[in-house]
């Protein structure tokens, strides 16, 4: 992300937002965000952006590579789909600024009332926006004299408030925040139903898929049936094409068919590629978006590539080797690289130096029998599959394999490990009135 590292959000209220190609999708017209607990700096998930004719959207801040007063760039397609507010959501300018809050000083000092005049968001190590500094006022001494204004850290600030329902659903969140995905989802599934749809309302689709990946698919159906086909689409983007595509098979032909409609071309041929493979073979294990380089990359892209904290570890573990196109299904395969021969190499070798020819792939119809005993003899965490031309489809990791090699209720098994606690009155909502 390059731009300001941090920037106040009533200053980017109808500054331009531009696509990687220069062209401007819209303006800015608010930035959501959603609270957290313990007080702890507000998450920033997204800014709702104006298009032509007087629409707006939702773009997550994932999508955006550059950010500061003097415009907004985005990357990858924009979602045009018109914005919903979601439980959970807090619209900054909308709803924040201008609002009394109690402000109690660094020193401790006793509280006094002022007005929250804007919100300073700054990126985190993790990628991750938060809301670290408020500007705000205090009152003045007359009426023509105007209260002092200047900036805060976030938490010496308190009293905003949210309305019953989203308190009890942003107190849900808070609490599986630090959980990880599989836990939560262990966790939802000892919810009643009522409960269940508010914390799903309030999760944002990156969070929602992550879930939806843990859980057993009757349940994540159960959820995705209870959700907007608008919604549903984007989740199914945001979760990895292998978990979409299982999800996917198991739903009626008309239902499965519109879902792909909706979502976005190139995730959605994605999923239509592996929805040609049974489950239980190499092409239905597999999933299509391994790290694939160009023979004459360095072993210091390669490195850079894998260093990405969004690729699950066993997918990081190595690359893939490829002639042009680049993307599966590839030009003629060459070979795959593993992460510890990278580290031991030169950064400025090239990749198609240091291949493991030894590395055997398999075809997409070989059977799940055959892809496990592989992984095991060679010790390996991932394979690659290709077709009869030698073009790269896509990789098998051991994570995926043992899923299906597990019986089908294992996530509900009584020796599952239990999931780390969290304040009971959170996970029953008895303190929240339901």
């Amino acid at each position: 992300m390059s731009g300001a590292s941090r920037v106040f959000i009533a200053r980017l209220i109808g500054v331009s937002v531009f696509d990687p190609g220069g062209d401007q999708v819209g303006r800015i017209r608010d930035v959501l965000v959603t609270l957290r607990e313990a007080n702890r700096p507000p998450r920033v998930i997204g800014l709702v952006v104006e298009v032509q004719p007087r629409r707006r959207i939702f773009l997550p801040m994932t999508r955006i590579t550059s950010i500061d007063a003097a415009g907004v760039v985005a990357s990858g397609l924009v979602n045009l789909r018109r914005f919903e507010q979601r439980s959970g959501e807090i619209l900054a300018v909308g709803e924040l600024l201008d609002s009394s809050v109690s402000l109690t000083g660094a020193d401790e000092t006793a509280a006094e009332t002022v007005t929250l005049l804007d919100l300073g968001m700054e990126q985190l190590r993790t990628r991750d926006w938060e809301i670290s500094k408020v500007y705000v006022q205090r009152r003045g001494k007359t009426l023509r004299r105007r209260g002092e204004q200047f900036v805060a850290d976030w938490n010496e600030i308190s009293g905003l408030t949210l309305n019953e329902t989203d308190q009890s659903a942003a107190s849900l969140i808070a609490s599986f925040e630090k959980l990880r995905a599989a836990d939560v989802a262990h966790m939802l599934q000892d919810l009643s139903t009522k409960r269940r749809s508010e914390v799903v309302a309030a999760l944002d689709d990156d969070r929602l898929a992550d879930i939806l990946e843990e859980m057993e698919e009757r349940d994540s159906i159960e959820i995705l049936a209870r959700l907007k086909e608008e919604r549903a689409a984007d989740v199914l983007e945001a979760m990895d094409p292998d978990d979409a595509a299982d999800v996917l098979s198991n739903l009626p032909e008309v239902t499965r068919h519109r879902l792909l409609e909706l979502m976005e071309p190139d995730e959605a041929d994605d999923v239509r590629r592996l929805l040609d493979y049974d489950d239980n073979t190499a092409g239905g294990l597999m999933t299509p978006e391994p790290v694939i380089l160009a023979p004459d990359s360095t072993v210091a892209e390669a490195l850079a590539r894998i260093r990405n904290s969004d690729l699950p570890p066993a997918l990081a573990a190595q690359v893939y080797v490829c002639r042009p196109p680049l993307e599966v299904p590839t030009g003629r395969y060459l070979g795959a690289v593993h992460f510890q021969r990278l580290l031991r190499e030169p950064p400025g070798a090239l990749v198609s130096e240091v291949i493991d020819s030894e590395l055997s792939p398999v075809q997409p119809d070989a059977s799940l029998q055959s892809v496990t005993s592989e992984l095991a003899t060679y010790n390996l965490v991932a394979i690659p599959v290709v077709n009869s031309n030698d073009r790269l489809l896509g990789a098998i990791t051991v994570d995926d394999v043992i899923d299906h090699m597990l019986p089908d209720n294992w996530r509900r098994s009584a020796d599952m490990p239990p999931a780390p606690s969290t304040t009971p009155t959170d996970v029953s909502g008895a303190s929240h009135g339901a």
